[in-house]
C-alpha cells in the first residue's frame, strides 16, 4: 500500500516550480524498466526523488540559489490616520484627512536558496534589501454649520525608506507531461527604517503554464499565466523628521492661511447658532451640527498649533503617526516566461499589471545538486 501511495504522488504531482524558475519534466511514454543504471538520481534531495526518476521522471537539480530584481506600485488605501508632533499629543485626523492619491513603490533584490523536499514540494528562503517610498496627496477639511465640507488645505508628500527583508515560501505544484501548475505563497517580514516594528507580509501567486522544449535536451522555455495576491499588516507606526513628510517650503504661508479659515468658519457657526431661536438650537438636528462643526475647528486649529509649533524648530521637528494601509486592489493579473539554458543556468521574467498594482520581476538562479 504504501508503495502504491508514493507512485500515485509521483505520477499525479510532478515537478512544475515557476516562481523558484525551475520545473521537472515527466516523459509518460517512458517505462521504469527503460531507466538505465546512468538515470538513477545519485541526490539526497528530493525525498522520493530516486524513485521518481524509476518511474520516468526527469527532476531538476535539487537546490538553487536565485538573485531576482523587482519593481512594483501601488495604490493605497489609508485610514484610522493619528499624528503628533515632537512627541506631543496624538490628534486623530481620519474625519478631517482625505487622500486623494497615495501610492508606495519600491525597488528590491533579494537572494532566494531553494531545495525540492519533495518532487512535488519546493521550500525557499528570501533575504532582501529594498529602497521604498509612499507619496500621498491630502487635504484637510472641515464643516461649515450647514454640514458642507470645505477644504482648509491641502498637502503633498513624498517619504522615501531604506528596507532589509527576510522570510521563507512553498509552493506545492502539480503537473502532467508539458502542463503544470504551481501554487506558489511566501510569507516574510520587512524593516522599514521609520516604523516601529516589522511589516508582515503574505503573497500567493498561483501560475499555469506550459513548457516547450528544444532540440537541446537540456534546453527549453516556459510560459505562464497567473495571479497575485498581496496581504500585509495594515496597522503601521512610527516617527520621521517633517522635513521626510512635508516639504518645509511654503508650508508656514499654508499655516498661516489655515488659522484664517479657521477663524472665518468658527465665525460662521457662531453667527449661525447665534441667530437660531432658543426652540431651534434645542432641535438634536441643529444641535449635533453645532457640536460637529466646532469639533472639527477645535481639532483642525490644534493640529495648526502644533505645526506651527514644530516650524519654530522645523529642522529638528518629528513626527509621530499611527495608520491602518491597504492596497486598493488586493490581486493582479501576471504573465511570465523562463529561458532554461541548461539544467545549472535559467532566466525569469514576469510582469503583473491590471487592478490598481504593477510589478515586474526578473531574476537568475543556478541549480546544483544536493
Amino acid at each position: 500500500m504504501r508503495k502504491f501511495i508514493i507512485a500515485l504522488i509521483l505520477t499525479v504531482l510532478a515537478c512544475a516550480q515557476t516562481f523558484g524558475q525551475v520545473y521537472a519534466n515527466v516523459d509518460l511514454k517512458k517505462k521504469a524498466e527503460e531507466t538505465s543504471k546512468e538515470d538513477i538520481y545519485p541526490y539526497i534531495l528530493p525525498i522520493w526523488g530516486k524513485k521518481a526518476v524509476e518511474r520516468g521522471f526527469q527532476l531538476p537539480y535539487s537546490a538553487g540559489l536565485g538573485f531576482n530584481y523587482l519593481w512594483q506600485e501601488s495604490e493605497l488605501v489609508i485610514d484610522n490616520l493619528m499624528v503628533g508632533f515632537n512627541n506631543g499629543p496624538m490628534y486623530n485626523l481620519d474625519e478631517y484627512i482625505r487622500f486623494t492619491d497615495s501610492v508606495a513603490a519600491a525597488n528590491a533584490v533579494n537572494l532566494r536558496p531553494d531545495f525540492w523536499l519533495f518532487p512535488f514540494l519546493n521550500v525557499y528562503g528570501l533575504f532582501g534589501k529594498a529602497k521604498t517610498s509612499t507619496t500621498i496627496n491630502a487635504g484637510l477639511w472641515i464643516p461649515d454649520a450647514e454640514n458642507n465640507w470645505t477644504e482648509l488645505t491641502s498637502f503633498s508628500s513624498k517619504a522615501n525608506f531604506d528596507a532589509t527583508m527576510i522570510g521563507f515560501g512553498l509552493t506545492p505544484t502539480l503537473g502532467i507531461s508539458r502542463y503544470w501548475l504551481a501554487l506558489d505563497m511566501n510569507f516574510a517580514w520587512t524593516d522599514v527604517s521609520a516604523l516601529d516594528k516589522p511589516v508582515f507580509t503574505f503573497v500567493f501567486g498561483p501560475r499555469f503554464g506550459k513548457t516547450i522544449k528544444f532540440k537541446d535536451p537540456e534546453k527549453n522555455i516556459a510560459f505562464w499565466v497567473g495571479g497575485f495576491r498581496v496581504k500585509f499588516t495594515s496597522e503601521t507606526t512610527g516617527s520621521l523628521n517633517l522635513s521626510d513628510v512635508l516639504p518645509l517650503d511654503g508650508l508656514q504661508d499654508k499655516v498661516d492661511q489655515g488659522f484664517e479659515k479657521i477663524d472665518d468658519a468658527q465665525e460662521q457657526v457662531d453667527s449661525w447658532w447665534n441667530a437660531l431661536p432658543p426652540a431651534e438650537q434645542a432641535n438634536p438636528i441643529n444641535e449635533a451640527r453645532y457640536n460637529t462643526a466646532n469639533r472639527a475647528i477645535e481639532t483642525t486649529s490644534n493640529l495648526l498649533t502644533a505645526v506651527d509649533g514644530a516650524l519654530s524648530n522645523a529642522e529638528n521637528a518629528t513626527v509621530q503617526y499611527s495608520l491602518d494601509k491597504n492596497l486598493k486592489n488586493k490581486w493582479n493579473f501576471i504573465v511570465g516566461s523562463q529561458l532554461q539554458l541548461s539544467r545549472h543556468w535559467m532566466l525569469r521574467a514576469e510582469f503583473g499589471f491590471l487592478g490598481s498594482r504593477q510589478q515586474f520581476i526578473t531574476g537568475l538562479q543556478y541549480r546544483f545538486g544536493l
